[in-house]
């Protein structure tokens, strides 16, 4: 997509008052932005838009916050990505309200990889920052990103999990691209997009507003198979992304707790409403069957309108050369992944996602302790 164009999309998405169901509706009407941009006021006005919406369509240059983001897209790692952009996550583009347009700091290319949404509480018991952190790890190692909201408690712990295992982690933001919420989570945030991604709808400069959170949450169970829900109270942002991804098709997952647990009373009503309970991150793993499935290459292309390219040589899921050499690596005695990592020189995401499916195919086995054996 060509700057020109790019403007375009920016200019209507910086329109006060035109959010993803009304963009949709223009796009629906219109086909692009640039023909929406250049109809009649009338047009205009029969969109219901409000004379501060017409002053800015109707002005000689687009609003200042184009720039802005037009600025930001050329630093390394950051890129723009509209509905029209072949880039654009397809899970995210079949909700009912997608994002027009797509901030993202990191590899977008992350973006279409099996994801699995892991939210819950702020304030969770030890325990369930505990389970947080190794349901993440052990799913991140069968090769599934964790994606959460970058918020402290289980967000957290979900994409602290996914790093310690090697695994690669998403955080789906309520603010603009260039800021950080909170902001003790900077750290955070370098680790998980030196591979993952950072991901908002919100422009640059956007700060915290509570009602961010909410469309916030649309988007991070719209890009994920599906959701697990740790710790939550009986009212809860988490109960929100959960049911998010009942309505869109997607499966939801809740840890069951002590019922003197206040924080597992969310998580008991998800359970009631029909969400899958599970003890262990397996469970999780046999429900979603081959959908958790790496690709076994890149899906699509890194858009044009971008900063450098990810510096990853390979996504998590390798091509057919690398299961023969792991299967040769892996002799005919048990092995752990760690052995196989050193044996081979892979990443720990990358062998983790082969075994799972090579013993899908029925090529391997896997044994108690996380070991593995050739059949």
């Amino acid at each position: 997509m060509d700057t020109a164009v790019l403007t375009s999309w920016l200019h209507l998405w910086h329109t006060p008052g035109v959010g993803p169901a009304l963009f949709r509706r223009i796009l629906d009407q219109y086909g692009t932005p640039e023909a929406f941009l250049k109809a009649p006021r009338g047009a205009w006005r029969g969109l219901d838009l409000r004379d501060e919406a017409i002053a800015v369509l109707e002005g000689d240059h687009p609003p200042a916050g184009v720039t802005a983001d037009l600025d930001w897209a050329t630093m390394d790692h950051h890129h723009i990505l509209t509905l029209e952009d072949a880039g654009y996550p397809p899970r995210l583009r079949d909700i009912a309200t997608p994002p027009p347009v797509l901030y993202v700091v990191g590899d977008p290319q992350v973006l279409h990889w099996p994801m699995l949404a892991v939210v819950g509480s702020r304030h969770p018991t030890p325990g369930g920052r505990e389970t947080a952190e190794a349901f993440s790890a052990h799913l991140a190692r069968q090769g599934l990103v964790i994606a959460s909201g970058l918020a402290r408690g289980v967000d957290a712990a979900a994409h602290g999990g996914a790093l310690a295992a090697g695994g690669l982690t998403v955080a789906v933001t309520g603010t603009g691209p260039d800021r950080i919420y909170p902001g003790t989570h900077r750290s955070l945030a370098r680790r998980l997009v030196a591979e993952g991604a950072m991901v908002t709808e919100f422009p640059v400069g956007t700060q915290v507003k509570r009602e961010h959170f909410p469309r916030r949450n649309r988007i991070l169970s719209g890009l994920s198979i599906g959701t697990l829900v740790v710790e939550a109270a009986a009212r809860s942002g988490s109960l929100i992304t959960a049911r998010r991804a009942v309505e869109q098709g997607r499966e939801v997952f809740a840890i069951p707790g002590s019922i003197h647990n206040p924080m597992a009373r969310g998580c008991h009503r998800l359970i009631r409403e029909g969400a899958k309970l599970v003890e262990t991150a397996d469970d999780i793993l046999e429900e979603l069957g081959a959908h958790a499935l790496v690709p076994a290459t890149p899906p699509l292309p890194t858009p044009a309108f971008s900063g450098h390219a990810s510096d990853r040589p390979d996504p998590p899921g390798a091509p057919e050369p690398d299961h023969a050499h792991l299967l040769e690596a892996m002799g005919h005695d048990p092995v752990s992944v760690d052995q196989l990592v050193g044996r081979t020189g892979l990443t720990v995401a990358m062998v983790s996602s082969m075994l799972l499916l090579m013993e899908l195919r029925g090529q391997v086995a896997s044994l108690s302790g996380g070991r593995y054996v050739r059949l």
